[in-house]
């Protein structure tokens, strides 16, 4: 049952104080076989939509959870979702009478219609191209929250005269919070968030390789930044997107709230 749905029993005087606190505790989530208890409020409890992610789960798991989703919630985000899982989704869309997105470099698929524009503005950077598909998984994310995103992608240190005249493009598009990704030694959101004057969440990524690879010497370059700077784990496109949205999303809120006023 829709929380709205029980507020407005328990309004009407339909049911009892107890009892609606007894379906608000059982109405948060959805029991699947056994295998998942499927968050079906997180996106009206937090303002982040549910995400299935498609790592160590079967096909036939993904789209379980999927299906459940769509039933409550009119979509679904799967994300790592690989080549057998994208068509297989394309079968439950096809099924459930929904559109699907597909974004294959971030691996990310969505099931049902696009998330409502909230006037939130996201900026995402890669500092190289192997950094783009978590760069991706991070703009897919903060798309489906809403905002609008605007990408700069190879513009690293190793070459940092690419970086200066791109800038430009961020504040001219007026952005609340950029995410930055960067592998090898992970300089590039340091200079970032000491070059603009809105939070940068900065996302280590898995390339590089020999001592300090796999993300490790980024992780620790981004977490020693004398610049003021946010930092996700390894790979975490998917986090650093959605709280650039939360930001966004509050900015742009604010700036609503503000116009209603005048």
């Amino acid at each position: 049952m829709d929380l709205s749905d029980i507020l407005k029993k328990f309004k009407n005087n339909e049911i009892s104080l107890r009892e609606a606190e007894r379906q608000l505790k059982v109405s948060g989530y959805e029991q699947l076989s056994g295998i998942a208890r499927v968050d079906v409020h997180r996106k009206r409890r937090t303002g982040i939509p549910e995400a299935i992610i498609a790592d160590c789960k079967t096909c036939d798991d993904v789209v379980s959870i999927a299906r459940v989703q769509i039933k409550n919630e009119g979509r679904a985000i799967i994300t790592r979702a690989s080549e057998e899982n994208y068509r297989a989704l394309c079968s439950l869309a096809t099924e459930m009478g929904k559109d699907i997105r597909w974004s294959e470099r971030a691996r990310v698929a969505v099931i049902g219609l696009p998330a409502e524009k909230t006037g939130g503005r996201v900026g995402v950077i890669s500092a190289g191209t192997a950094d783009i598909p978590v760069a991706e998984e991070a703009k897919e994310i903060a798309c489906e929250m809403g905002c609008e995103v605007t990408t700069l992608y190879d513009v690293g240190v190793a070459g940092i005269h690419r970086l200066f005249p791109e800038l430009g493009k961020l504040t001219f598009d007026g952005v609340d919070a950029v995410v930055v990704a960067a592998g090898r030694e992970g300089t590039l959101p340091a200079i970032v968030a000491g070059l603009m004057d809105v939070p940068v969440i900065g996302v280590p990524v898995s390339t590089g390789y020999g001592a300090g690879g796999r993300g490790e010497a980024a992780i620790l370059s981004m977490l020693q930044s004398c610049s003021v700077l946010a930092v996700v784990n390894i790979d975490a496109g998917f986090v650093a997107g959605a709280f650039a949205a939360r930001i966004a999303n509050l900015a742009a809120r604010n700036r609503n709230e503000k116009h209603s006023m005048i």
